[in-house]
């Protein structure tokens, strides 16, 4: 369902060619279906935002926001323009596409410098020289995961077909969206364990060196890294490579006397 702004619906372009419209959505399709899961997930999306220009009519360039637990939402753009129009509804926090992700609607206007909706974003996005957007979220079965802004200059630029065609082209495109954030996600997670793997190593090397150098169980040689750690204000990872580091030094000036 779409939510409409004051301008109405718009009839079809009498100029648009409806099989080349059907050819570019079915390219941008093509395209969609063969990105590398392996690509850097900004690149992902990026390529995301530049195929749906390439699939919808009309459209001068286009903005995908990516929601993400825990940290900044990813924000990417096809072209320059777009990042400052995205930062603009971000910073006020209005516009069509925080619109879109939270009703989890498509959002239309062809007049935004007038649209009651958004009374402070549009007229700035209008002085800006952009008047028409097309606003999708990115639906899949485990939720919203972001929205994807098509933007451009001309009034009324996007029609009833270009949304259907945009809504067509949403579908597939936020399952490649949600499963390249998974991914992510799966690569932060082991990123973050093999550091608290490499952490947990150094401070058994260093539990050991203060064994041999003053005796006592694991347990007190513990206490005393986690004693130093807060006196220092200091991780007891950081405690830990301090003395691992000074025992090498030490062995390394020893061999060489």
């Amino acid at each position: 369902m779409v939510q409409q702004g004051s301008d109405g619906p718009h009839a079809l372009d009498p100029l648009g060619d409806p099989q080349q419209e059907d050819l570019d959505l079915a390219h941008s399709l093509s395209a969609l279906s063969t990105l590398s899961t392996g690509l850097d997930l900004e690149v992902l999306l990026t390529r995301v935002a530049s195929f749906a220009v390439q699939a919808i009519p009309g459209a001068d360039g286009a903005g995908l926001t990516l929601l993400e637990l825990d940290r900044p939402d990813l924000i990417v753009k096809s072209a320059d323009f777009v990042r400052e129009i995205d930062s603009i509804q971000y910073a006020i926090k209005e516009g069509p596409c925080i619109s879109a992700a939270a009703q989890g609607l498509t959002m239309r206007s062809g007049s935004l410098g007038g649209d009651p909706r958004w009374p402070h974003f549009g007229p700035r996005a209008g002085r800006l020289g952009v008047h028409s957007v097309l606003s999708l979220p990115l639906v899949t079965p485990a939720g919203i995961v972001g929205a994807m802004n098509v933007y451009a200059r001309s009034k009324n630029a996007f029609d009833e077909r270009a949304e259907v065609l945009g809504e067509t082209f949403a579908v597939p495109a936020a399952i490649s969206v949600h499963n390249a954030q998974i991914l992510a996600q799966t690569a932060r997670a082991m990123a973050r364990l093999q550091d608290a793997l490499k952490g947990r190593a150094m401070i058994d090397q260093a539990i050991g060196i203060l064994r041999s150098r003053g005796g006592g169980t694991v347990e007190e040689a513990f206490d005393r890294l986690r004693k130093i750690s807060q006196a220092e204000h200091t991780k007891m990872t950081e405690v830990g490579r301090t003395i691992v580091d000074e025992a090498v030094r030490r062995a390394d000036a020893r061999r060489v006397q």
